[in-house]
């Protein structure tokens, strides 16, 4: 007798794989339950997948809407996919395996640091139930903000408020970008006691968890911060700043979104739509009618997103900071890379450059099929492929029209782009090959 083994996952990268690609299952078949569908009937299976997908990788792109089509229950589900997907499924499993057996093996250990980047084992245990802490701490402040908001200035029912504010902070927190309002958060583009927590919430959760920690600790000391921190925080502070400039610019007089503002309303919403590309959807303008020049700087900021180990996508501000630094010294004729009176080890210059060309190459071959399959220009397609990779959720209005082989083109990539093309390959990959020899040096022409 035969008997059929399943294939073993011995990388901790294929099991954060598997643990995603797990959720994303559970949760379409939870949406696809009548319950969870507002109308009669099921959700089908590509609105579903797409929903789930698009709540575990903390997107935002959906293809219907979510206050009008899904029921109480489904936007639970999506909520609690949210939360999963934020926290990291993997994060999240260890977290269970801790209260549960209150033990943690070194395969637990291994497994949660592949997914929160920590570089200590020790320190393993520590983080995951301080990702926890902080999330749900950040999560509470914000919702307390805005259900405050939403019962006092807009007349909502306490319940009502409730719900809208621990939905819209869990969801912004994630930088998830989901929303219980069919236009996102157009209505309320002048109130700051909406937008700018919401906004501080994206900015918490992008700067990645290893960098709130360190905050924490040593805040009063930044001359003690690591290079990651530094790095984080300087990156961070110039594409917030620059963005946000950049929208209200080229915005400003814009009658489709900036223009019937007054000042303050449009350094508020223009502040707002600087921050969002980090990657949440959450939109306070309609995207659709912005310029084309705005489309392709919000391009650029959705592509490089937040900081490693946070609940933002893009290829990671520290990512960019490297190659630009990279590109700094080889002008300047440097051998070495320094950052910030540190040198920059050789292996995380080919990282950089790896996960750089492969997004690039992604994003790259989606938009042309788009170009190829659709009658919408080259802006609104990068800007949508882009977008998903990131695991942004902003949308020129697109995706929902999409044929379903596109919208599922689009899970894909938001699949891969919350993941990591580092993470998919290396849990693809059957063995490890380490070479015993080197080949001889030679130097082709380069430029």
């Amino acid at each position: 007798m035969v008997t059929r083994r399943w294939p073993r996952l011995k990388h901790p990268a294929q099991v954060v794989v598997a643990g995603f690609a797990t959720a994303v299952a559970v949760g379409t078949g939870l949406l696809m339950l009548p319950v969870a569908k507002a109308g009669p009937g099921g959700a089908g299976v590509v609105d579903a997948l797409f929903t789930s997908t698009s709540a575990v990788c903390v997107t935002g792109l959906i293809v219907v809407d979510t206050p009008g089509y899904w029921s109480g229950f489904g936007q639970a589900v999506i909520l609690a996919l949210i939360q999963v997907g934020g926290f990291g499924i993997m994060t999240f499993a260890s977290l269970l395996v801790l209260l549960v057996s209150h033990r943690f093996g070194l395969k637990a250990r291994l497994t949660a640091a592949a997914e929160t980047k920590t570089l200590g084992l020790g320190d393993v245990r520590s983080v995951v139930t301080g990702v926890v802490k902080v999330s749900l701490l950040l999560e509470a402040v914000t919702a307390l903000v805005l259900t405050l908001r939403f019962a006092t200035a807009y007349d909502e029912p306490w319940p009502r408020a409730v719900w809208l504010g621990v939905f819209h902070a869990v969801s912004a927190f994630n930088n998830a970008g989901f929303a219980l309002y069919s236009d996102s958060l157009i209505g309320f583009a002048t109130d700051p006691w909406i937008c700018l927590p919401v906004a501080l919430a994206v900015i918490a959760g992008g700067l990645g968890f290893p960098v709130l920690f360190e905050l924490r600790r040593r805040w009063s000391r930044p001359g003690s911060w690591s290079l990651h921190t530094k790095i984080v925080l300087w990156a961070s502070g110039i594409f917030l700043v620059g963005g946000s400039a950049f929208v209200t610019v080229i915005e400003w007089s814009n009658p489709a979104t900036l223009g019937p503002m007054d000042a303050p309303g449009k350094l508020l919403a223009g502040f707002f739509q600087g921050v969002m590309p980090r990657t949440a959807g959450f939109n306070s303008v309609d995207t659709s009618q912005m310029s084309p020049a705005s489309w392709l700087g919000t391009d650029v900021l959705m592509f490089v997103g937040g900081a490693s180990a946070g609940t933002a996508g893009g290829i990671k501000v520290t990512t960019f900071a490297v190659l630009f630094f990279v590109i700094y010294a080889e002008i300047r004729g440097e051998g070495a890379v320094n950052i910030f009176h540190r040198r920059l080890h050789g292996d995380l210059q080919r990282q950089a450059l790896t996960v750089v060309l492969l997004s690039v190459a992604a994003v790259a071959v989606s938009t042309l099929a788009f170009v190829v399959f659709t009658d919408h220009s080259l802006d609104q397609s990068l800007f949508e492929t882009t977008s998903a990779f990131a695991t942004v959720g902003l949308s020129t209005g697109i995706t929902a029209g999409l044929h379903p082989g596109l919208q599922l083109l689009l899970v894909a990539l938001m699949f891969i782009g919350r993941l990591g093309p580092i993470t998919v390959a290396s849990a693809l990959a059957l063995r490890a090959r380490v070479r015993l020899y080197d080949l001889p040096e030679e130097r082709p022409v380069i430029g």
